[in-house]
């Protein structure tokens, strides 16, 4: 009787949490990582309530909580300074259990592979092929650095997922939706400062304090079409330097070298579903969408989903992994896409940018502004009151395939 193995492609968030999951359960665990490095740099992120009993449920929320700083305030500006609308953040604890926290995506990445061992993340890694394998035949997984065969591969290479490829080659693949993208993070100013985002006529600027005394910068900002490489540190000085403080001063002394520039996109079409064979998607190789609904977290719900319904299948006695991961493919279908359409559209409210248009949703903010703090809290549910399910302590041992399983 062999531990049951486990191929993790990707060693972003949601794989990282895939990765943890499934050596709680006993599982023998390799991730392969393409970069030379697990990823040192980015911006900030925000994990709300679902992502953190997501990472509660595989006892990783201790850990990334104590590189975290909590969010108290937020709310939304016009690029003149004016709050639109300004709101305590407390009552998210109260109604949701958690808070909101930030903290740097290079701190999140280092927690998380800090709970595996040494040997288990191989950088360096560029997977090439995947096989999602057959009934008495386990997967199969080609790198450049060889072979690899496991009785489950999961698939968290990111919105340009190689192995969603493999899986569904016909799938259109991603597509632009129609805006861009900078992020960089900056020494915190000498004032306070509040959490909080910036709407103009097609353009939003986001304020994430962080811990030791940086801060996120997320700015986004309508094209209609990918325009070349330059200097994005001008542009997005161009864009931005005007609005209100501490915009400028966040962003006086930023250079290209230090910025994020993305031209934001998303899955042209659903997926049939986020699983073929012995393989299974998470995150935004499975749905990959628009940054408006905290995909992150989605991830880390992802992950924690599979390694639930895996152990319980163990747990059971079963072992056909494939039926599980239709299980898994018909559980977060409805709510990651019910999700992404809610995010595409928040996009495109962002790209207004026709005066009467901006004037007329910022009036919806400001009504929104003045509703009692339960009644915006109760709008928040579908999306933060996920709650993560039980995962077993361990899960027993399986047999070696059928000769030839390979």
């Amino acid at each position: 009787m062999n531990r049951p193995e486990v191929v993790v492609v990707g060693a972003g968030i949601g794989g990282l949490a895939a990765a943890i999951g499934f050596r709680r359960l006993g599982w023998q665990v390799v991730v392969c990582e393409r970069a030379g490095t697990l990823r040192s740099t980015g911006g900030g992120i925000g994990l709300t309530p679902n992502g953190l009993r997501a990472l509660d449920a595989i006892d990783a929320g201790r850990t990334v909580r104590s590189r975290a700083v909590e969010q108290r305030d937020g709310g939304i500006r016009r690029p003149r300074g004016d709050w639109i609308a300004r709101t305590d953040l407390n009552f998210i604890r109260d109604r949701f259990g958690d808070p909101v926290i930030a903290l740097h995506r290079a701190d999140l990445t280092s927690a998380l592979a800090g709970l595996l061992p040494a040997n288990a993340v191989q950088t360096g890694t560029r997977v090439t092929t995947v096989v999602p394998g057959a009934p008495g035949r386990r997967a199969r997984v080609t790198t450049t650095r060889g072979e690899l065969t496991a009785d489950l591969v999961v698939g968290a290479d990111g919105i340009r997922s190689a192995v969603r490829t493999a899986l569904f080659p016909r799938h259109p693949g991603i597509r632009y939706a129609g805006y861009a993208s900078w992020r960089v993070v900056v020494p915190a100013p000498a004032q306070p400062v509040t959490a909080g985002e910036t709407w103009g006529r097609g353009a939003r600027f986001a304020i994430l304090p962080l811990p030791d005394g940086r801060v996120h910068c997320s700015a986004l900002a309508s094209a209609s079409a990918r325009r070349p490489r330059g200097n994005e540190a001008a542009e997005l000085i161009r864009r931005f330097g005007d609005w209100h403080d501490p915009i400028p001063e966040l962003l006086s002394g930023v250079t290209t070298s230090a910025l994020f520039h993305d031209d934001i996109e998303e899955l042209a079409a659903p997926l049939p579903s986020f699983s073929r064979g012995s393989v299974a998607l998470v995150g935004d190789a499975a749905h990959a969408m628009t940054p408006n609904l905290g995909s992150a977290n989605l991830a880390l719900e992802d992950a924690v989903s599979l390694v639930s319904l895996i152990a319980a299948n163990y747990a059971a006695g079963g072992g056909d992994i494939p039926s599980v991961l239709r299980q898994y493919s018909a559980c977060r279908q409805t709510r990651v896409m019910r999700l992404a359409r809610r995010s595409r559209r928040i996009g495109r409210i962002g790209q207004w940018s026709s005066p009467v248009a901006v004037a007329a949703r910022n009036i919806g903010f400001w009504l929104g502004g003045l509703l009692p703090a339960p009644v915006t809290a109760r709008a928040l549910d579908s999306v933060l009151g996920w709650t993560a399910p039980v995962i077993p302590a361990s899960a027993p041992a399986i047999a070696e395939p059928p000769l030839g399983g390979d």
